[in-house]
């Protein structure tokens, strides 16, 4: 503990900094209601798909942007063309 004195009650000093796990807490509650609800993955291909999915609405949730919006726009997008970098 003496090696992390300095960061453990860094919160106190910047109040921007939440004191507790709650948002991080919040933030996977929809993938463990989805574990419970739906028995978990039986695949690991299941289980790869489940993070990809809730990590890509979880995003667009934080960036107010529509999910299945973009997810369809992917899917409909030629490979080719989802490939090549985007010009800024």
């Amino acid at each position: 503990m003496a090696r992390h004195r300095d960061e453990i009650l860094t919160f106190l000093y910047y109040p921007d900094i939440e004191a507790t796990t709650w948002p991080a807490e919040q933030a996977i509650r929809p993938a463990v209601v989805n574990r419970k609800v739906f028995g978990g993955n039986r695949t690991r291909a299941g289980a790869h798909a489940q993070e990809v999915l809730g990590s890509l609405f979880a995003t667009s949730v934080q960036w107010k942007q529509n999910a299945l919006a973009f997810l369809s726009s992917l899917i409909c997008t030629p490979r080719s063309a989802a490939l090549r970098p985007h010009a800024n």
